[in-house]
């Protein structure tokens, strides 16, 4: 399978679509190539699949195992920190205890050498061997007294160093009684703990398990968007080809502005629901059905959104690896030599709006809602069908055009209106970015994107990022691989990597092994495919690679959060995270 044909969609369409040119009522009557099918009103449909009674069972049971973990997290890191308090007085207290004894030792050494000094044949000085020596009565008398101030003093140090040791080894023995009750502490809430994390486990299987058949349906419902995507870039290349084969070069936009005053010669004007004649495109009589003829500009366009098909879709991106719904519409329209504004918003604003029913191939349409406002942009290709870099399919995908959704069709080929507001959201509500709802940060393990849990992603949801297995949600693993590229070309190998999407089970496995450390079962950003971590050099503070990632990261929409950052507590050099661009 091509490139282009193994993406990762979260929600691909399970209808077949024809489309060969728009079904509009002209002048001299209907068009052919009319659209005989129209996909889902979401792409891919995948909502049935996951809703279910089984899924959303286990799921509570997960995040009750979640919430008494939260619950118990506060404990472990108390019991841990304490643990760590007591091993480091003992330690202390120990260290102390050595210097005393040592302190005494020397001492004692002292004494023994000055004793062994004043031995003199074999005997201690005394003041009988200073009389047999023959001293003067007045040096015996100064030696004697000089003697009991040495004893006196060597006494006194010697007990002084031996009371300093006795009050060390006192403290030593109390740090141990505090160390043993600090471990016991630490046992019982590892024992607990271990009991939740062995409730975590009991359900991880039946997860896998109801996963593994979500991840089969939407595979098929994939293969089924791919079928969709080919057969309707197969239609659009015949039509093209009819085109071709009536003698029809498409003549600029500027030649079908005003189709009532002039047309290239043996065309006809496209009629309006409003009565007379659409401007921007024609059509040329024919029996039984006449051809719809589209200005240069959209057939450009719409053929190179035709060759994006399956791409990824990310936010922020602009091509040519990955495109969000905005900057795929300014690629199309800036192939064909229009230039456009890349966001949906500023595409609303400077579009030239035309009737809904009068819609054509090349057409933009915005879809919204009076909560959400606009929140999508793509091009029509009839009333039933468009084409889309669609935030819920993750992917360049033919969707459907829901028209009871529409908040207005522009044609490109018009020129461009004085810049108009895009409707916004009314508060409360969600934003939707290119067909997808943005979620706040959420981390009570509740469905984020594409309706899925923390760490019960289906594979199929999910993009390779082109290193060994590991695999990030599409739009992360899109702007990954092109940083990589960039680090690449900056280092001469690729970004080395140990970690990123992490499923339930594995977040309850590195729970068990650290938890103190590791996120919560059900919380962790590895859990929602944002997060990596990274080798090479990347893991250490300072290395030209780190550095390379703190001045370069943020073009590609990743970040090094504050709390991995050095003296916030919890050193990791190695974790970063995909914010979006």
């Amino acid at each position: 399978m091509s490139p282009r044909t193994r993406w990762r969609a979260r929600r691909p369409s399970v209808v077949l679509l024809t489309v060969a040119a728009a079904a509009v009522l002209g002048l001299a009557g209907p068009l052919a190539g009319t659209a005989v099918a129209a996909p889902s009103d979401q792409p891919g449909g995948t909502t049935g699949v996951l809703d279910s009674d089984a899924l959303d069972e286990l799921q509570q049971r997960a995040a009750e195992v979640q919430a008494d973990l939260l619950a118990r997290q506060g404990e472990v890191v108390a019991a841990e920190q304490a643990l760590a308090r007591a091993r480091e007085d003992t330690a202390a207290a120990e260290a102390v205890v050595a210097e005393y004894e040592a302190q005494l030792a020397e001492y004692q050494e002292v004494v023994a050498d000055y004793a062994s000094a004043v031995y003199r044949d074999g005997g201690a000085l005394t003041p009988l061997t200073l009389l047999l020596s023959g001293g003067e009565p007045g040096e015996i008398v100064a030696a004697m007294g000089y003697l009991e101030a040495v004893d006196a003093h060597a006494a006194e140090v010697v007990g002084a160093a031996e009371q300093q040791r006795r009050a060390a080894v006192a403290e030593r023995d109390r740090a141990a009684a505090a160390l043993a009750q600090a471990q016991a502490r630490a046992d019982q809430v590892a024992a607990e703990v271990q009991a939740l994390e062995d409730a975590a486990t009991a359900v991880t299987d039946e997860l896998d398990a109801a996963l593994g058949d979500v991840d089969r349906q939407l595979a098929q419902l994939q293969r089924e968007q791919v079928e969709v995507n080919e057969q309707t870039a197969a239609n659009w290349r015949a039509y093209l080809d009819e085109l071709v084969a009536a003698g029809i070069t498409p003549p600029p936009a500027g030649e079908l502005l005003d189709p009532i005053a002039a047309l290239p010669a043996g065309l006809a004007p496209v009629g309006s629901v409003a009565g007379g004649a659409q401007p921007g495109a024609a059509q040329l009589p024919r029996q039984p059905s006449s051809l719809l003829v589209l200005p240069r500009e959209a057939i450009t366009a719409v053929t190179t959104v035709m060759d994006q098909l399956g791409l990824p879709y990310a936010p922020g991106t602009a091509g040519p690896e990955s495109y969000d719904c905005g900057s795929l519409v300014q690629s199309a329209y800036r192939a064909a030599g229009i230039e456009l504004p890349g966001d949906q918003a500023g595409l609303f604003g400077v579009t030239r709006p035309i009737a809904n029913e009068d819609v054509l191939p090349g057409d933009l349409v915005f879809l919204g809602t009076p909560e959400a406002g606009l929140g999508h942009v793509g091009l029509a290709l009839d009333t039933r069908s468009m084409l889309a870099a669609d935030g819920r399919a993750g992917a360049v995908v033919v969707r459907s055009l829901p028209m009871d959704q529409v908040l207005m069709i522009g044609r490109p080929a018009l020129g461009q209106r004085p810049p108009e507001p895009a409707p916004g959201v009314t508060p409360g509500a969600l934003r939707v970015e290119c067909g997808n709802s943005v979620y706040p940060p959420s981390y009570d393990g509740a469905r984020s994107w594409g309706g899925y849990p923390n760490g019960l992603i289906p594979p199929s949801a999910l993009c390779e990022i082109g290193a060994a297995s590991h695999s990030l949600r599409c739009d992360a693993a899109a702007s990954y691989r092109a940083m990589n590229a960039a680090y690449t070309a900056a280092f001469g190998s690729p970004i080395c990597i140990t970690d990123s999407y992490r499923t339930y089970a594995s977040q309850v496995r590195l729970y068990g092994q650290k938890p103190a450390l590791a996120a919560v079962p059900g919380t962790s950003n590895h859990g929602w495919g944002l997060a990596v971590d990274l080798c090479g050099g990347i893991e250490v503070f300072g290395t030209p690679q780190y550095q390379w990632m703190v001045a370069n990261a943020g073009r590609f929409g990743w970040l090094h959060p504050t709390w991995a950052d050095p003296g916030n507590g919890r050193e990791e050099p190695w974790h970063w995270e995909f914010a979006g661009t």
